[in-house]
């Protein structure tokens, strides 16, 4: 059909490489881009905007071969070309990693006004190494008389909720507080999430009870936050009155009850979780949480169950999903089951995952299996996995004046994983042989 327009306008172009770019087709619309240029058309705001999404989402999949720098000679055209920046545009080029162009068009926008300042705030609460810019932003806009407005705040309460400051998410609140936007559930719902990822928990329980209206959102934050605070009962008794409130869960909602469960140990309440998505709700269970009822079976040392789900699962099981039966192996000493879980993770993701290289090797030494473990530590020598992980035991207090001689040895001379070795007194250093039983359990150099 776009083929057949008499017109090919820009409006027409942008709806069609937002298309593309809905089902995943960046290839194809970079394509078109390139021949929107070639036809005469000049690309706008929203023109770029999704050029940087189709850069951030083709790195991110790794599937789509991308041109070097594009964000860059994107950055460089837009600014060639004196395209106004808007919201749109803002979150683009922060969302594809290009802080720092971001930064270069804002600081070069004279006519700023509260979307743009929205959008930087917004962008910057992406990453902790950027928040702290958030809240500068936002001090900035007030400065030069511009009024904060429902983005804005939950933009900022979103910064106070990556840098875990309480303190500074309690002056933004008491600011909303003077305004009328205190019972939207936007920012209501984010002072909810602020509070139980702060944990404060019953400042977060405090604004719910308060809200005239919750939606899905709402919910979930309260649940995950009483899961990751240790009140695992609570989170699942609000679980099940948001189904009798008539709120449908989401996948993230099942995710958090999913942890919730993991959290204490309650396998039974946690399948019947699990089992509810696809049956009560049509949800899909995503890798999450097979990763979740794994990690949940697990612990529970139903071993051989957590194989059949993860040898049943619809998909390739990834990464996470293998770590988590790695780590159960780990915690119940099955070491053949350890060995093929840790095998598969490395397929996937070796040089991310050093951890699992010292959950495996803990597990063969704790079995005695010598063997495996020199080749394991020969593996990661060609592989050049380097693992900065201090000693796993407690220093006792008549042996913490050491405690820098044994960092200073770990940091200098070990650059590989340390294995805990029981009984095996020939290869414990002189200086741990007066130490407690936990000392004995150190390293085989």
């Amino acid at each position: 059909m776009f083929d057949e327009l008499p017109l090919q306008t820009l409006s027409a172009y942008n709806y069609l490489i937002g298309g593309y770019l809905k089902h995943g087709n960046v290839q194809e619309s970079l394509s078109l881009v390139r021949r929107m240029v070639h036809s005469g058309e000049k690309p706008d705001g929203f023109t770029f905007s999704m050029i940087f999404k189709a850069s951030a989402s083709g790195c991110g999949s790794g599937r789509v071969m991308l041109p070097r720098f594009l964000e860059r000679m994107s950055h460089a055209q837009m600014m060639k070309l004196d395209v106004e920046p808007d919201e749109v545009l803002y979150t683009a080029l922060v969302d594809s990693a290009s802080v720092e162009e971001a930064e270069n068009v804002f600081n070069k926008t004279v006519e700023k006004d509260v979307v743009v300042f929205n959008a930087m705030i917004e962008g910057y609460s992406k990453s902790v190494e950027t928040a702290k810019k958030g809240i500068e932003i936002f001090v900035v806009m007030q400065r030069l008389n511009f009024r904060p407005n429902i983005s804005t705040f939950v933009s900022v309460i979103g910064v106070c909720s990556v840098l875990s400051s309480v303190e500074i998410g309690q002056q933004v609140q008491g600011q909303i507080m003077k305004t009328e936007f205190f019972m939207d559930i936007k920012i209501a719902s984010a002072l909810v999430d602020m509070h139980a990822k702060c944990g404060r928990i019953e400042n977060a329980r405090r604004v719910f009870d308060y809200m005239p209206e919750k939606n899905v959102f709402t919910w979930t934050s309260m649940i995950d936050g009483y899961g990751k605070n240790g009140n695992s009962n609570e989170a699942l008794k609000l679980f099940y009155v948001m189904q009798e409130c008539c709120v449908k869960p989401n996948d993230v909602t099942f995710l958090s009850a999913l942890s919730a469960c993991g959290h204490a140990g309650l396998l039974a309440k946690g399948r019947e979780i699990f089992e509810s998505m696809e049956r009560g709700y049509s949800i899909k269970p995503k890798m999450e949480h097979y990763a979740c009822m794994v990690d949940l079976l697990g612990r529970a040392g139903r071993l051989d169950q957590a194989w059949e789900l993860v040898m049943g699962m619809p998909e390739k099981p990834n990464s996470d999903v293998w770590a988590a039966l790695l780590s159960s192996c780990r915690l119940h000493g099955n070491v053949q089951m350890a060995s093929i879980a840790a095998n598969e993770l490395f397929k996937l993701n070796a040089e991310n995952r050093p951890g699992a290289f010292v959950a495996l090797s803990n597990t063969l030494a704790d079995a005695g299996k010598w063997d495996g473990v020199s080749e394991l530590r020969e593996m990661m020598k060609a592989l050049g996995v380097s693992v900065g992980f201090a000693l796993c035991f407690s220093i006792p207090p008549h042996l913490r004046s050491r405690h820098n001689r044994l960092d200073c040895r770990v940091g200098v001379e070990l650059h590989l994983p340390l294995l805990l070795v029981r009984n095996h007194p020939g290869r414990v250093r002189t200086w741990f042989d007066k130490g407690s039983r936990s000392c004995h359990e150190v390293v085989h150099l």
